[in-house]
This record gives C-alpha cells, structure tokens and sequence, in this order.
C-alpha cells in the first residue's frame, strides 16, 4: 500500500503538541482557583462527562484519587437514575464537554445547583450554557482537532486530560504528597511493595526457621539446610541467641580442608558476626542490601539479638520484590 502511514501519525503528533503549547495560556487564575476549592473540599471530587469526554472524565478522577485527592467518575446518564445520590453539598464536581452544551450534563445543573456542590466546568467554550452556569470555567480549547475532517475528538481529548493532569499534579505538590501516600492506594503494584512491605510481613519463622546448636555436626546442620530451603542454617544458643552461621557457600570450603562433616561440630566452621537484619526494615531496603553484600538470605533479630526470622532471595521474588 503506497499511503504514507508514517507522515500521517506526524501530522498527528504535531498539531496535538500546538494543541497543547495553546493549553499553556488557560494555566491562568481560574486554574488557581479550581486547585483551592478541591483542595479545601472536605468530600470528594466527582468528574462526569459524555461519550469520549466520560473516558478522559474516569481517568482524571482515577488520576486524581491516587493523587491524593478523594475521586471518582460519575456517569450523567445514570446520574439523573438514581447515582445523584452519591454527590452531597461537601462535594465539588467537575463537568467535562467540548463544546460545553452536552443535554445529559445540563439536566443536572439544577439538581447539582439544589444539592449546593461547587461546579467547575471544562470545556472549549467559556461562553457555553456549562460555563455560565459554572462557579468556575477551565478551558480546554484546541486550535483543531487532529482528526482531517475535524469531527473525531483527538486534540480536545488530549487537551482535557493534560488538563486534568494539571490540576491533579499541582495539588499533590501543595499537599506535599510522597511516594509513601501514593504507595498507600498502590498496595499491588512495585512501588507498593518497595515502600510498604516489611522483612516483618515476608520472614519465614517458627517451626520454618533453619537453627541447630553449636555442638550439631556439620552433617546434621546440612539436613537442616535441605529440609528448611533456605540455603542456610544459624546457630544458635539454647536461649535462641545468634551465634554464627553456615551456608551452602561454607560447604565448599569445609570440603577442601577434608574436615569429616560426620565429627566436627559445626561451631568450628560457622561465620561468626554475619550481616543481619531487623524485622521493621523495609523488603526493598533488605533486597538492595543483599545484593550490595551479595548475600543470598539473611537472619531477622529483635532487639535482644534472638532470631525471630529468616529470608533469602526466592522468598523475595515470591512476594513480588524485586
């Protein structure tokens, strides 16, 4: 097919960044404005828009809510059905429409009006039914569409999501959010597990603890290495005290010195002082001290040097750190 397929997705590419460069001049009070009545708002922001302004709606609440702002997407269809009952006076709304005179979203302008919610209205047109009835009006004009027949929402959608990316990255910095509130609504994905799980919630213990005492010879602590699959052993003293320990690693060197490991207690050949860790550490924290020690597992120890757990790098790998 001789179509030029390439230079088509450029044309596109270009006349979205001048939509956007166009954007830079509605970053003006009324967007000031909007980012103080949400952040004062002491309930939620409900965003609602029609057909391809409802997608870029739902992803602004989503962009917001995991921002540190309480959001979510309302349909205004099934608004006027029954979901008005989600929105109370505390709450702000933001109405999404290109040209600012979608019938669905102004049938519930007198409801909204009524019920006593601030309404922020985003659309290409500040003189639009949407605007004049808005406490506040961000716009969201676009020179043209990227669409050749000008008909497909392309540059306006794009526009309305950098927008609402606007208005939710400016509020995390002046709520001063960190990467710890944004792990708090991403439990499941990577930064979650970096900034929430502890060696406390990963540690193997009790009865899954490879220990024996210092008088077991070498053989009995490898039987315990084997049963337990941790690649390693502590030894301990009677009152759970970590003496030492021996790995899989050490094996190696007990078998060139020819020591005979049915005789000689593993308290001769165990390291002594091995690197450790405490419960409240942080996985990620532990993972990147084990691989700048390259240390395949580790002991846990409370305060009084007591083992109270173990891990290495499979148990890491299991609960998704990595």
């Amino acid at each position: 097919m001789s179509f030029d397929f390439v230079a088509a997705g450029k044309r596109v590419l270009d006349i979205e960044l001048q939509s956007l460069q166009n954007l830079y001049q509605y970053i003006d009070q009324d967007f000031n404005d909007a980012c103080e009545l949400m952040i004062a708002c002491t309930g939620k922001v409900i965003v609602t828009g029609m057909g391809k302004s409802g997608h870029i709606a739902k992803k602004i609440a989503a962009t917001l809510a995991s921002t540190g702002t309480p959001a979510f997407y309302v349909h205004p269809g099934e608004a006027s059905h029954g979901d008005l009952g989600m929105i109370g006076a505390q709450d702000v709304v933001i109405a999404i429409s290109n040209s600012g005179e979608s019938p669905e979203i102004l049938a519930l302008y007198p409801v909204l009006h009524r019920i006593g919610v601030s309404l922020i209205a985003m659309t290409a047109k500040p003189n639009s039914s949407m605007a004049r009835q808005s406490k506040l009006h961000l716009c969201i004009n676009v020179p043209r569409e990227a669409c050749p027949l000008g008909l497909a929402p392309t540059s306006s959608s794009t526009a309305t999501l950098v927008m609402g990316d606007a208005l939710a990255v400016a509020m995390l910095e002046a709520r001063g959010f960190t990467p710890a509130d944004f792990a708090l609504s991403h439990p499941g994905g990577n930064l979650g597990k970096q900034l929430l799980l502890s060696v406390a919630d990963i540690m193997l213990c009790d009865t899954q603890l490879p220990i024996v005492a210092p008088s077991q010879t070498i053989r009995e602590a490898l039987l315990v290495i084997s049963e337990k699959g941790l690649g390693m052993v502590a030894v301990v003293t009677s009152d759970q005290r970590l003496m030492g320990i021996f790995t899989d690693g050490d094996l190696r060197r007990v078998l060139d010195q020819r020591l005979d490991i049915h005789e000689v207690a593993i308290e001769q050949v165990m390291t002594v002082s091995p690197k450790t860790v405490s419960s409240d550490w942080l996985a990620f924290d532990a993972l990147k001290f084990m691989k700048d020690k390259s240390i395949n597992g580790l002991f846990v120890l409370d305060g009084e040097q007591k083992i109270i757990g173990a891990f290495n790098m499979h148990t890491l790998l299991q609960a998704g750190v990595y």
